[in-house]
């Protein structure tokens, strides 16, 4: 465990943003948070599974409100994998338009419904190797699906808690995967669970991949980028 990486005092300093942001009428939280409260607000529901799944699949590559639209349209037709498996792949893709290639999408939560059903009576699995066999599942689809609808640790990393984690110099890492392998062994694992929705809520409304907000940075003095510009 790094120790000279406070996380005590990073994590609180974020929480207490992010509940100031959310508590703001236009705030949201990211989409497939807002869809997992939908179905079951974590309980590891069969329906809530499938409509984690199913959301973080269209969100990839895709704008947070586009993926709450698409994800509701399609779950209203497909509210588990049986339903889907009845759509015709272009009816599919038409209800995941305008979801960033939604057409590919489409086939992958055709072959997805047909797996669930044919291997595991219809159930979204709960682990990772398993979720990582599917058509488009990558880990940070398998970490979300397991965190958001099973309540079990995993370390979810996208692009913002890629960016964020190696600006602040916590990280130094190519890829979203070799972050996630570091934060598993540098962070506490008690906050494994929060620090994607910490970090794409603030990774879209301060710490942004061009011209970041850093004199809104409420985690500044934990910043080597920062620290290293002060100290000029």
């Amino acid at each position: 465990m790094d120790k000279s990486i406070n996380w005590d005092k990073i994590m609180k300093s974020l929480e207490k943003w992010r509940n100031k942001v959310l508590n703001s009428p236009d705030a949201k939280n990211p989409a497939v948070t807002t869809i997992a409260e939908e179905y079951g607000k974590g309980t590891g529901t069969p329906e809530e599974a499938w409509a984690v799944l199913l959301s973080t699949i269209l969100s990839l590559r895709t704008k947070d409100e586009v993926t709450r639209i698409t994800s509701r349209k399609l779950l209203k037709r497909a509210p588990n994998p049986k339903a889907l498996s009845k759509l015709d792949v272009k009816e599919v893709a038409a209800l995941a338009y305008p979801a960033g290639f939604y057409r590919n999408k489409a086939e992958s939560l055709k072959k997805i419904a047909s797996i669930l059903l044919e291997e595991y009576n219809g159930l979204v699995p709960n682990k990772m190797e398993d979720l990582l066999a599917l058509p488009g599942v990558g880990r940070k689809t398998a970490n979300l699906v397991l965190i958001e609808a099973f309540n079990m640790y995993g370390i979810c990393v996208d692009i913002h808690v890629h960016r964020i984690c190696n600006r602040a110099g916590w990280v130094n890492t190519p890829n979203p995967d070799k972050t996630e392998m570091v934060l598993r062994e540098i962070q506490p694992k008690k906050y494994w669970k929060k620090i994607n929705a910490y970090l794409v809520l603030y990774g879209q409304h301060v710490c942004r991949p061009q011209s970041p907000y850093c004199s809104r940075c409420v985690i500044t003095e934990h910043c080597n980028k920062n620290n290293v510009e002060k100290s000029r």
